[in-house]
């Protein structure tokens, strides 16, 4: 039986989660902490798989996958037994550094960046912001990757004054090229870009060969309104439900259920998905397969595995926005504070099906939380997320749910602070089902 989640600490630990993990990268480690700390070890996939039941995970790039073979070995069903999985992404609309970054315009000193995923232009306006990444060194054996995380507000994009644009309270258009690019200083040359990030690893200037960098907000995320009860920060789309998916995970393994608990963390999710660590990658079969054989199975037990495995993609959802309503379908209302979202699309840009609704619902009632049902406008185009690509993928029930949102794809995003507990809980319920 799945634990309870206190609302306090799921609501605090979120925010930790949110504010050390400003890239994929950091979210991955971030995670990896966490699971290192209660008993997991790090496989590496060049070396050999470990054969003996335990609990694993692995990291490529962005991404991360972790899972326990140990009540699976223990319930005597043998590498057939099947896998219930938790998906979820780690990357985020937001600005990218551009490799030729630096340059002068008007005597400021400014960097070049480049627009990731349907971002919300104008939330990103005005904000103090810091770059953090991975970087890629040269070292005395080869190249060596190194993450940094630079809290500092160092750059910002500014609005243009309203004396000097009148109509921008009507109708505000910004050119993602012209319009997006920070500045960082104040100058006839520019700042040098390289050196900075040589100086934030600990290498010299030539020694950098490489960089995936990118902007966040610097001001900590938070608990507002007038009881508290709301998380303002960013990225919840989606570290939400990486977080919760790793809090469920470890709940869930205390319980060594029967089939095989994986938690699969995916990057490049908000622009398609299609990377070697992206959801249409061979990071989730390659590991179940390998799962399957190092239990001593073969091909034909993999896909008996797979053909009673059940996957919950998780993804953030649209709670029901006040001053928009009519932006919603008005029978599907979604509350923050609510519980959990089932999704639902009949044309597939959610993968739920009877089956995996069915699933979904009765993890919620085993972790004793409520169940929202969110269903997009008919005339309204609908998103999608990781969870049709890895059913495609895999032949697996899944089904797509989520925690309600506001503000999604905004620089800074709003979610109910009891969500998170009942987010995890039901996912703990889901990946050890009673």
């Amino acid at each position: 039986m799945a634990h309870s989640f206190d609302t306090d600490t799921e609501a605090r630990g979120l925010i930790d989660y949110v504010d050390a993990s400003p890239t994929p990268f950091h979210a991955c480690e971030q995670a990896a902490r966490r699971l290192a700390a209660e008993g997991f070890t790090e496989v590496v996939e060049t070396a050999p798989w470990p054969t003996d039941p335990g609990r694993h995970y692995l990291v490529r790039g962005g991404s991360l996958i972790a899972w326990d073979t140990t009540g699976a070995h223990g319930s005597g069903d043998g590498p057939a037994a099947g896998f219930r999985v938790v998906g979820a992404h780690t990357d985020s609309p937001n600005l990218r550094l551009k490799p030729n970054a630096d340059h002068v315009k008007a005597g400021w000193q400014m960097l070049a960046v480049e627009p990731y995923g349907g971002l919300i232009l104008n939330s990103w306006l005005d904000r103090d912001l810091g770059l953090a990444g991975r970087v890629t060194v040269r070292t005395a054996d080869g190249i060596e990757s190194r993450l940094f995380h630079d809290t500092a507000p160092i750059l910002r994009v500014a609005q243009l004054a309203i004396h000097l644009d009148r109509s921008q309270n009507d109708e505000l258009t910004l050119n993602r090229q012209q319009h997006m690019v920070p500045l960082w200083g104040v100058g006839d040359r520019p700042g040098d870009v390289r050196r900075y990030l040589a100086a934030q690893v600990g290498v010299g200037h030539d020694d950098l060969l490489a960089w995936d960098v990118m902007t966040h907000p610097v001001e900590p995320s938070a608990r507002i309104g007038r009881e508290r009860d709301l998380i303002a920060a960013p990225r919840l789309d989606n570290l939400a439900t990486s977080y919760a998916g790793v809090r469920a995970l470890l709940d869930a393994v205390s319980t060594e259920p029967a089939r095989v608990p994986v938690l699969v963390l995916f990057d490049h999710e908000e622009i398609g998905s299609t990377s070697e660590r992206g959801a249409t990658s061979t990071l989730l079969p390659s590991v179940l397969e390998r799962i399957v054989i190092a239990a001593g199975g073969t091909r034909e037990d993999y896909w008996r595995a797979l053909a009673g495995t059940v996957i919950a993609s998780g993804d953030m959802g649209h709670a029901t926005h006040p001053n928009y309503a009519d932006r919603h379908e008005p029978l599907h209302q979604i509350r923050v504070n609510g519980g959990p979202v089932l999704k639902v699309n009949t044309n597939l840009r959610y993968a739920t099906d009877s089956v995996g609704a069915a699933a979904f619902t009765l993890a919620c009632e085993q972790a004793g939380v409520p169940m929202q049902t969110f269903v997009t406008r008919s005339d309204l185009p609908c998103g999608s997320t990781v969870g049709p690509v890895t059913s495609s993928l895999t032949g697996a029930t899944t089904v797509d749910f989520g925690a309600p949102a506001l503000s999604m794809h905004s620089a800074r995003e709003l979610m109910g602070a009891q969500d998170p507990a009942m987010y995890a809980a039901a996912l703990a319920a889901f990946l050890a089902p009673a």
